[in-house]
């Protein structure tokens, strides 16, 4: 890259440009009471990987009922990917072990698996990793780590907050949630 054009009394400088090497998809979860995570890293983001990410997850819990994941709104996470990838019986079949719950637009801080990703990015992703197999074994290593080690979450958002908080959204959606405003 050819430096910036010098300018009397002042210091030369060069113009940084962010080469782009690629990127690639995280999905992870986190059973916030035990501790307990999943992640894997894909090179790309579609309704494949997340279907696989789902089918993983529910094997990891072959008896629950119903598996509840907290998610955004990722035009990917909704059962529509099992039925593009599974037969139509393994989708419904996979399709009836979940209950989602998704966190509003620009609230991504009510999704605990965030915590999760922070952590990581401290510890991992705050730096160019040359490609996604190394990117993949760091991620899976600090993830087992963290499994290992049994860390928990201490969730202290508690439901009275989210209605001072979020009122504003409340009463827009219903008028009758004016009377949670908090003062």
């Amino acid at each position: 890259m050819e430096p910036l054009v010098l300018q009397s009394g002042r210091v030369r400088k060069e113009h940084y440009a962010y080469e782009k090497l690629g990127s690639c998809a995280l999905l992870a979860s986190i059973e916030p009471l035990t501790g307990k995570r999943l992640a894997q890293v894909h090179p790309q983001r579609t309704k494949r990987e997340y279907t696989l990410f789902c089918q993983a997850l529910a094997a990891m819990y072959p008896e629950a009922i119903k598996i509840r994941l907290v998610q955004d709104n990722l035009n990917t996470h909704d059962t529509s990917a099992f039925y593009e990838n599974l037969p139509a019986d393994e989708a419904f079949a996979l399709a009836e072990r979940f209950e989602f719950y998704f966190t509003p637009k620009s609230a991504s801080w009510l999704n605990m698996i965030e915590i999760e990703f922070s952590a990581l990015s401290r510890q991992c992703l705050n730096r160019r990793i040359p490609t996604i197999d190394k990117l993949e074994q760091e991620i899976l290593a600090l993830v087992a780590e963290r499994n290992s080690a049994n860390i928990k979450i201490d969730w202290q958002f508690s439901i009275q907050s989210a209605r001072s908080r979020l009122n504003s959204h409340y009463t827009a959606v219903q008028h009758d949630n004016q009377k949670f405003k908090v003062s």
